[in-house]
């Protein structure tokens, strides 16, 4: 069986405060130590937005637990999967900077390649995708495709030869939307849940944060914890990460999912039962150990899409 990771989608939102963090927070308080004392691995987001810097990543190493126990993983520059014009050596090399920090501490789990729901698997796409593994190649890569035109047993082929993950993913039902999946092409297996907002997703003017305001049910995170363990039987590793980001949502499902694939009641973030009380149910309050030394974050809350009319298509 393959290692399962746990985790969610970024670690700093403004509407988090006094659900997952502190409502008053002492000056040198860091959100990524707080969040690692609960998680194995974080997904970056804010590489979706912007090339982290190599001291930015430098200061989110200093900050969690030792390589081995607790990675990261990165989203792909949006230049290169919803932009997709072309783009040049000096793009990739500053990408990849910001990266080898956490590269040469052994704590890069995989760089997510996300792309948008228009993003159809054809000829085109195939040879997009074969740009990139070149360019990017040295990483474990991970491809989410949204529509579901790559719903077919020969794009899981033509992944295997690529060597190219696939990102297994829980969206709205809607229509040529990629179903939920249990789908390994490689050593890694990946799962991002982002809720099932019918009526938000496909919004024009709809907040870009409620398409992500969706709370599982424990009957529909069993099923995913199911196809999380078929997955840890075909990979070496498995990343799962809720995106459900408003209101703490995220955390408190992540947790859950943690109670249901390690059997055992787990560690609380103290202030998260009060929102969610079922959470005492599976695990009780502990307060992170923070050195005061940490330094603060240096982690921005994730952007909104830059056109609300394609914001579920830029995606979280």
């Amino acid at each position: 069986m393959g290692r399962i990771y746990v985790g969610v989608s970024g670690w700093v939102y403004p509407d988090w405060a006094g659900i997952v963090y502190p409502a008053r927070t002492p000056r040198r308080f860091d959100a990524l130590s707080c969040l690692a004392r609960y998680f194995d691995a974080l997904e970056v987001n804010s590489s979706f937005y912007r090339p982290p810097s190599p001291r930015t990543t430098e200061s989110w190493i200093r900050r969690v637990p030792d390589a081995g126990r607790f990675v990261f993983t990165f989203k792909l520059h949006r230049r290169f999967t919803h932009e997709r014009a072309d783009y040049s050596s000096q793009e990739v090399t500053l990408y990849k900077e910001g990266l080898a920090p956490a590269a040469t501490a052994g704590m890069l789990g995989a760089v997510l390649m996300q792309f948008p729901w228009s993003f159809r698997c054809g000829p085109d796409a195939y040879e997009w995708l074969l740009r990139l593994r070149d360019d990017f190649g040295e990483y474990p890569l991970v491809l989410e495709v949204r529509h579901s035109s790559w719903d077919r047993p020969e794009v899981l082929e033509r992944l295997r030869e690529l060597g190219i993950n696939f990102c297994n993913i829980d969206q709205p039902p809607l229509s040529n939307c990629l179903r939920p999946t249990s789908y390994a092409t490689g050593p890694i297996g990946y799962v991002r849940l982002h809720g099932r907002r019918c009526d938000a997703w496909f919004a024009e003017n709809e907040n870009p944060h409620e398409r992500y305001n969706y709370l599982y049910s424990p009957e529909e995170l069993a099923r995913w914890a199911g196809r999380i363990g078929r997955l840890a039987g075909q990979t070496e590793k498995v990343f799962a990460f809720t995106n459900n980001c408003h209101s703490g949502q995220s955390v408190a499902n992540a947790l859950q999912l943690r109670f249901l694939l390690e059997r055992r009641r787990v560690d609380l973030p103290p202030e998260l039962p009060a929102r969610y009380p079922f959470l005492r149910e599976i695990g009780d309050p502990a307060c992170p150990s923070m050195d005061p030394s940490d330094e603060p974050t240096l982690f921005e809350p994730r952007s909104p899409p830059s056109s609300q009319g394609d914001a579920n298509r830029a995606g979280g």
